[in-house]
């Protein structure tokens, strides 16, 4: 629950690419900020050919995705998602784009921090 990885992995044997695969995946953990069951904001991000939009939704929505967007946003703990994927459908590149949004991601109190301002300015606009 909010954090998430990926790897891939080749080898003659399932067994030694499914291994080399999951040693990759360790090593590109990312966080990913949660609000409550969904993501704190919509974002867009595009690897390749392939972009995903993430929204987040009310709660009781679940994961509308599809594919290895729906995976990597199970994994990360999100529970109620709109998502879109646009551009190329390849698997590879789905799911690095949407690690690249899932990275994307920030709160509320990190924003106004970064642009030097109080949490309430911001939320009011």
């Amino acid at each position: 629950n909010g954090h998430v990885g990926y790897g891939l992995g080749k080898a003659g044997e399932v067994v030694d690419a499914v291994s080399e695969a999951t040693n990759a995946a360790k090593n590109n953990i990312v966080k990913v900020q949660l609000q409550n069951t969904t993501i704190p904001h919509e974002v867009l991000a595009k690897f390749g050919a392939a972009s995903v939009l993430i929204k987040p939704a009310t709660a009781g929505t679940g994961v509308i995705a599809g594919g290895g967007v729906r995976a990597v946003l199970e994994l990360a703990g999100v529970q109620d998602v709109l998502t879109k994927s646009m551009g190329s459908s390849n698997p590879h590149n789905t799911v690095k784009a949407t690690v690249r949004a899932l990275t994307m991601l920030e709160d509320a109190q990190s924003a106004a921090n970064r642009r030097g301002i109080s949490l309430q300015k911001l939320l009011q606009g």
